[in-house]
């Protein structure tokens, strides 16, 4: 069989595996999701091999989404590990035969402590499913390996199952953005999540302001001094009424040599872009990115319409926003 038409038949084979999967969720589900819910413990998964890999996966996800959760290597959960579980957790147990040693040596010991038992697996008849209050039918119709022999569709179903249960828990715990933010501080997708147009906007110096009173040539003196590259434009209050840009400045010299000399008034931007109090810096940039005027920067506005900071668009790039 040619390479292409090969990794194709893979795919197919493994999302219909997955697809199928939607079909057959029943009360089942439904029972392990408020059995996670209402789980006073920890949620505990184990699993073996390429079981194993899924299950450490899917603890990772728990944890992250507000299902406190650990991941149990079955070969040292029969050593000395298993004091780490309790009656007040629930194990989720994956295996797709249910018949893998290291997790049926794991059986006797969690029969006694008494937490509640979840297996996922692709057999009902096996002993793991015999010995869990909950079953998860995983079973796929055919491997993609092409012997027939490596876990490949059976562990796609697998890993689906899994993040079908933590989704499901996530979205009935009413588990929120700023929920996921707090346990995602660090990486990209943290600073999306945290970040604030406080903690990256200009300040102070750096927020080139000018009067409605001024001239193009005090605009011009204020930019290069913040390192801007516009001006906020004041009334007598400090106001916003609108911004001057470089595009204006030379829009302004090309039609006019003596312009400098004019009145701001004559040539500011009204109604600009603005950002109002202090949402997070991903949505300033959607702001940027959004824009059909394509500016590079947004003026930062108190609740009394003052410009207090500027978000530039480098700065963005600079802290791992884009």
């Amino acid at each position: 069989m040619q390479i292409l038409e090969r990794g194709r038949r893979v795919i197919r084979t493994e999302a219909k595996a997955v697809a199928d999967l939607a079909d057959r969720l029943d009360q089942s589900f439904e029972m392990a999701v408020q059995l996670i819910l209402n789980c006073e413990g920890r949620v505990v998964t184990t699993g073996i091999g390429k079981a194993g890999a899924i299950a450490q996966k899917l603890a990772a996800t728990f944890s992250s989404t507000g299902s406190p959760a650990l991941y149990l290597h079955p070969a040292e959960g029969v050593h000395g590990d298993l004091g780490v579980v309790t009656g007040e957790d629930v194990v989720i147990a994956l295996s797709y035969s249910g018949e893998s040693d290291e997790i049926l040596r794991l059986l006797p010991t969690i029969r006694r402590i008494g937490p509640t038992l979840i297996a996922i697996t692709g057999v009902r008849e096996s002993s793991l499913a015999k010995a869990a209050q909950v079953i998860l039918d995983v079973s796929v119709a055919e491997e993609a390996c092409p012997l027939g022999l490596a876990p490949t569709a059976s562990t796609a179903a697998m890993l689906a199952m899994g993040d079908a249960l933590a989704m499901a828990t996530m979205e009935a715990r009413g588990f929120t953005q700023g929920d996921f933010a707090r346990s995602h501080p660090a990486g990209a997708l943290g600073r999306r999540l945290t970040l604030r147009v406080s903690d990256v906007m200009r300040t102070g110096e750096q927020l080139a302001i000018v009067s409605s009173s001024d001239c193009l040539l005090d605009a011009l003196s204020a930019i290069t001094k913040a390192g801007a590259g516009a001006a906020c434009v004041v009334d007598e209050r400090g106001k916003m009424i609108g911004i001057l840009t470089d595009g204006d400045f030379r829009r302004a010299a090309l039609h006019n040599r003596d312009a400098l000399e004019h009145s701001v008034m004559d040539y500011i931007t009204r109604n600009p872009i603005v950002i109002e109090g202090d949402p997070l810096a991903a949505e300033a940039l959607a702001i940027l990115e959004e824009s059909p005027r394509k500016v590079g920067e947004i003026p930062v506005l108190d609740q009394e319409g003052r410009p207090v900071g500027v978000v530039m668009l480098k700065d963005l790039v600079r802290a791992g926003i884009v």
